[in-house]
């Protein structure tokens, strides 16, 4: 287990601000400090340097920081493997997901309460942003498990097939689109498109299959482009354009008659899930525990 001054250290380095880590950890900031000073005593160097406030890390501290986070790492380990031999039916561990916004709106939710209900004794907490901004988190040790769109060809990173599903073209049921049902891809030039915002794992899909018929996204028609699939889908009934979204995420409204599905001729949009993990990391613990679970599931239901 991590000593309290190793804890502090960690939530400066992570926020490069003695007062933000005072706030998470309910202590006072001089008591911040005052582990900070403890800790570079101890290791006879300083950890951090302060200009003008602000906080940066010396070459020491990066060195500490890399090292606290593998000692995390076993840490929960740890705590999981010694912690699940108590009682072999019960789980017992920390589960930090991170997913990218669709996966976490409309896919993972009925995972994580089956898992829930199963494991009761498991703390899980999930981070919701888009895939990009996942992969980040990942790497910088905020979650220890990553959901997103796309597998990941960072060096330091493991990925793990999940699922696939259907990205589709849809419009209001109010918008003059309706007349036809089917565009050919010439056509859609033309059209006017509302599309997702840059590090969007539905972008990066939308222009994937695009560029296998020579079109690029700057070819397009684009009218609006907006953070989050909820702000994509709201506009899209509202408005009159085209979107593309993924399938989970406008059944209802397509059931009900709001928005309505349109086919571009020879164009298929398919998103491919995966599990991402660091390297070393992988399959370990909780993690591994999780990722078959999710797999069950979905199998399941397929």
């Amino acid at each position: 287990m991590l000593s309290f001054n190793h804890l502090v250290f960690i939530e400066v380095a992570k926020h490069l601000s003695f007062t933000k880590a005072a706030q998470i950890l309910f202590i006072s900031q001089p008591a911040i400090s005052k582990h900070i000073h403890n800790l570079e005593e101890h290791y006879q160097t300083s950890l951090f340097e302060r200009k003008k406030g602000l906080v940066s890390l010396t070459e020491a501290g990066m060195i500490l920081q890399q090292h606290l986070f593998v000692a995390s790492s076993i840490g929960k380990q740890i705590e999981f493997e010694i912690g699940s031999t108590h009682i072999k039916q019960t789980l017992k561990g920390e589960l930090k997901l991170g997913a990218s916004t669709t996966i976490a709106l409309y896919i993972i939710p009925a995972v994580l309460s089956a898992f829930r209900k199963e494991n009761t004794e498991v703390k899980m907490s999930l981070v919701n942003r888009n895939s990009e901004n996942i992969m980040q988190a990942l790497i910088l040790h905020e979650i220890d498990l990553a959901i997103i769109e796309g597998k990941d060809k960072m060096a330091d990173v493991n990925s793990q097939y999940f699922l696939t599903e259907k990205v589709i073209a849809v419009c209001s049921a109010e918008s003059y689109l309706t007349k036809k049902r089917k565009y050919t891809l010439t056509e859609l030039k033309n059209i006017p498109i509302s599309l997702r915002e840059r590090g969007s794992g539905t972008l990066a899909a939308v222009i994937m299959a695009l560029a296998a018929h020579d079109i690029k996204i700057s070819d397009l028609n684009i009218c609006m482009r907006l953070g989050g699939t909820e702000a994509l889908k709201n506009f899209i009934l509202a408005d009159d354009s085209l979107g593309f979204l993924p399938l989970k995420a406008v059944a209802k409204e397509i059931e009900r008659g709001d928005l309505v599905q349109l086919e571009i001729e020879d164009l298929n949009i398919d998103r491919h899930f995966y599990f991402i993990q660091r390297i070393g990391e992988e399959n370990s613990g909780i993690n591994k525990i999780f990722i078959k679970f999710a797999k069950n599931h979905y199998n399941f239901l397929l």
